[in-house]
């Protein structure tokens, strides 16, 4: 390993997120990081996917701490390219394959969808993100590898099938399409009510099946937040080596109307009608020709059937603990 890039950071700069912000707000924190005499290289993404390909040949090249520069999406990418190093690492002779407990992934949270930082207690203050990197105030978290018709991809938040993955598809279409702004979600998700039809949907916690017959939605997390502040497994712990699950079956409009509240106060796992559960393992299998897409942290990775795995390794992420509160100011 490089001398120079032991113990230093890569920062992944996505300049399109958060509408573009981003590329404005990168001189401000390029500033802050050589006033604080941060080791790190910086570098620029500029399509889709790109920041999965810097992360896996900063990880290569012997880079252990990743900051994204960014939002969701940015931070997804980034744990993708260091999943698909350890996946394709091949070990010359004595040479001991290193362990996702390695990797050290922080976030300067300036996009649009900034969910996951929430249960984290990570701010979208820079020069409090910062205090918090440079403080070392990091916890190990579950990721979760998801496997699907299509591919495999890797979960740090919140996947879903069915009417969650229909919202977070047409979110996608419209940023592509160029449209920013919180409301697209928002939008997306009255769209999708109206038009979404349940699917016939199997749903297995490890090996056991707890749902069979029409569904509306599965959600898979390791996290809380997904959206925009929803709270569809508001009980998940990152760090317990289990997914939460919350199925919901097709519901009356009026009970939806009635309950929806709850999808924002913490309380949604106490609508009755619901499906929760708590595993290792989830699997999502189509009953009917029908197969639903599948997402995972807000992007679409193929179709059911699924299996969602929480891996017996950890990453190392940025998280505000208590006593972190006073250290990084």
């Amino acid at each position: 390993m490089d001398n120079n890039i032991e113990g230093s950071w890569l920062v992944v700069v996505n300049p399109h997120a958060g509408g573009g912000r981003t590329a404005l707000e990168w001189k401000r924190i390029e500033k802050l990081l050589n006033d604080r005499n941060v080791p790190y290289e910086a570098r620029m993404t500029d399509c889709k996917l790109h920041a999965t390909q810097m992360a896996f040949e900063a990880a290569r090249d012997g880079y252990r701490r990743f900051i994204a520069v960014g939002g969701d999406g940015t931070i997804h990418e980034v744990l993708g390219g260091v999943m698909l190093y350890l996946d394709s690492f091949t070990p010359a002779p004595e040479a001991v394959r290193p362990s996702l407990n390695d990797f050290f992934l922080a976030v300067i949270p300036v996009g649009s969808g900034n969910d996951w930082i929430r249960v984290h207690g990570v701010s979208g203050d820079v020069e409090d993100t910062l205090g918090l990197i440079l403080s070392e105030s990091f916890a190990a978290q579950d990721v979760v590898r998801v496997t699907c018709e299509g591919g495999r991809s890797y979960m740090m938040n919140i996947g879903g099938v069915g009417f969650d993955a229909r919202v977070c598809e047409r979110v996608n279409r419209r940023k592509d399409a160029g449209r920013r702004g919180r409301l697209l979600y928002i939008w997306s998700l009255i769209y999708n009510f109206l038009h979404y039809k349940s699917s016939p949907t199997e749903v297995f916690l490890d090996g056991r099946r707890v749902y069979s017959g029409n569904c509306f939605s599965v959600a898979v997390g390791t996290g809380r937040y997904s959206g925009g502040g929803l709270r569809q497994t508001p009980d998940a712990l990152t760090d317990d080596g289990l997914s939460d699950v919350t199925v919901i079956p097709p519901l009356p409009f009026l009970k939806i109307a009635c309950e929806v509240r709850r999808l924002f106060d913490g309380t949604f796992t106490k609508v009755k009608d619901l499906v929760i559960g708590r595993g290792r393992t989830v699997t999502v299998k189509p009953l009917g020709p029908k197969a639903e897409i599948v997402e995972v942290d807000g992007e679409i990775i193929g179709r059911i059937p699924a299996v969602f795995e929480v891996l017996p390794e950890r990453i190392n992420v940025l998280h505000r603990f208590p006593s972190a509160a006073l250290q990084s100011r």
